[in-house]
């Protein structure tokens, strides 16, 4: 479903790479960390791998800046939509813009079991990685706080897939934006981070819905 779904949309990024440079790397970075279901698996790998090849005239360190500057440019809109609409219009009509109640929930525990350094960590993560920005608009984060957080977990996040572009970007399938074939290669890092998910993501989002998210400053 998603290979189908995402091949229309890699195949262009791949062609205005060329031409779009770290603004198509930003832009699609932004839509990760929103609402759509595009991995940043398929974004970051490639572009390493054809800049680490001369294919493009970026340097890898800019394309974790642009990666970082796409996730946290996602997480914002998603913050400010969530803090100025509330929680109860997130829950009626999120659904709408694929933000299901189930999901806010999840990410609501998250959130209050973690506070601010969980905006870190969940950048590093499945699940709720575009999805820790509404409890936090929620709940009114400070939004220095968590632009900062956002950005240092992003840039780490992005870093791990330059360096997988440029191990494993030889591979056509990776090149194609084959999922399978991405985490593959994501190795020894997507077992770890595995880690990092089971004690501090499933574990948690298994608990029954408890008292709402208080306000964390």
């Amino acid at each position: 479903m998603f290979k189908s779904l995402f091949k229309p949309v890699i195949a262009w990024y791949l062609g205005a790479l060329k031409s779009g440079g770290y603004s198509v790397i930003v832009l699609l970075m932004a839509i990760e960390s929103s609402v759509a279901p595009l991995p940043s698996e398929v974004v970051i790998p490639p572009a390493a791998h054809l800049a680490y090849t001369h294919q493009i005239p970026l340097s890898l360190w800019g394309i974790v800046i642009a990666g970082a500057l796409g996730s946290w440019l996602g997480a914002t809109i998603m913050y400010w939509f969530s803090r100025m609409a509330g929680r109860p219009l997130v829950m009626r009509y999120g659904k709408y813009v694929f933000i299901l109640p189930e999901k806010v929930e999840k990410a609501e525990r998250w959130s209050a079991h973690y506070g601010a350094m969980g905006i870190f960590i969940s950048r590093l993560l499945p699940v709720v990685r575009h999805l820790i920005g509404i409890p936090a608009g929620i709940v009114r984060m400070n939004y220095l706080k968590f632009s900062t957080y956002t950005l240092l977990g992003s840039s780490i996040w992005c870093a791990v897939l330059c360096y997988v572009g440029v191990k494993a970007g030889q591979d056509e399938q990776l090149m194609r934006g084959e999922l399978h074939h991405v985490t593959l290669w994501l190795g020894g890092a997507m077992l770890v981070l595995g880690g990092l998910y089971y004690f501090f993501v499933h574990r948690h989002m298994k608990q029954k819905p408890g008292a709402r998210s208080q306000k964390t400053e």
